[in-house]
């Protein structure tokens, strides 16, 4: 008796969160692509395939909606990258998986929303560069934190603070995989090298010239 009533519910429930998902890909996309300054609500929705009025029923303005998309990307990246990642228990094999695994999420062209938010929002007071301080802040914490167990352990050498060398681990993964995004497979493959030699590691084995060629 009670089964028939929640089942609407449910689908209702689904399909909004359908239509979130799609105008949360739409709008990262378009933030990628034109900046926040520059992205139109209506082409957001639109090319998510609904209304611009579908869009402000689940998101207040502009700004809503881009905090809405940084949560997004930090929970997805998450799921797709960091989970992972804290699945390894040698932090040397966390570290490198996380970069691999970033290399392999930025193939997308919704990964490139963070970066270009916070270009957008450097030095600015705003709710959205704000988010994106914090996502970045807890990020280079996990970094630093296996940094740190990696040289408890002897796995990696000693070197400069964890937690400088977590801010150059991002900044040398971000800045390599924007460069390189969708080469694959060699954009996996120069992140890990980067990794190893920032981190002050040897590299996994020796590539000719040959490979690397092609």
């Amino acid at each position: 008796m009670t089964a028939g009533p929640e089942r609407p519910r449910e689908k209702q429930a689904d399909r909004r969160a359908r239509t979130r998902s799609a105008l949360l890909e739409s709008a990262a996309r378009g933030f990628s692509t034109y900046g926040y300054g520059n992205v139109a609500l209506e082409r957001v929705a639109a090319e998510a395939g609904y209304t611009r009025g579908a869009l402000y029923h689940l998101f207040a303005n502009k700004e809503d909606l881009a905090l809405a998309v940084v949560q997004w990307v930090e929970e997805t990246w998450a799921a797709e990258v960091g989970g992972p990642a804290a699945d390894e228990a040698d932090p040397v094999a966390s570290l490198l998986a996380m970069g691999r695994g970033h290399a392999v999420y930025c193939r997308r062209d919704v990964a490139r929303v963070m970066r270009a938010l916070s270009v957008e929002f450097a030095g600015q007071d705003h709710a959205v560069g704000r988010a994106i301080t914090g996502v970045l802040g807890r990020l280079a914490t996990q970094v630093a934190d296996r940094i740190a167990a990696g040289r408890k352990s002897g796995a990696i050498p000693p070197g400069p603070p964890p937690r400088e060398v977590a801010l150059a681990y991002l900044g040398t993964l971000e800045g390599l995989v924007s460069s390189v995004a969708g080469h694959a497979p060699h954009d996996v493959e120069l992140v890990e090298r980067a990794i190893r030699g920032l981190l002050g590691l040897p590299p996994s084995r020796t590539y000719s010239d040959t490979e690397v060629e092609q």
